[in-house]
């Protein structure tokens, strides 16, 4: 399982508050996706990642029903932030979206 101190470290740098049973939460759900190298971290510069993002977390995990063009522009707006860090992990990923969206109760 990814270490929950280095994956608070991270979003740290993009968020204030941090809630922590939520980031928990995912961890414990994300767990099999994180142990995975080819799954722990996103590509903003996959077309068909940030489709499976949209389709997969918010449609599907965080039950989501806006128009694809407003998700798309969360998931690219979450590759912005995270622009500087060149591997994007997905929890902090899933984080910022579920934050930005008000789902993060789900996790907790």
């Amino acid at each position: 399982m990814a270490d929950i101190q280095e994956q608070k470290a991270i979003l740290a740098k993009y968020t204030s508050k941090i809630d922590d049973a939520a980031l928990q939460g995912m961890a414990k759900t994300y767990a099999l996706v994180m142990s995975n190298k080819d799954s722990q971290f996103v590509s903003c510069g996959d077309e068909s990642e940030k489709d499976t993002v949209r389709e997969n977390f918010l449609k599907k995990k965080l039950g989501l029903s806006n128009s694809d063009a407003d998700l798309n522009a969360a998931v690219d707006s979450v590759c912005q932030t995270m622009k500087e860090d060149r591997f994007k992990s997905r929890l902090v990923f899933y984080y910022l979206l579920a934050e930005k969206y008000n789902k993060l109760s789900q996790f907790a």
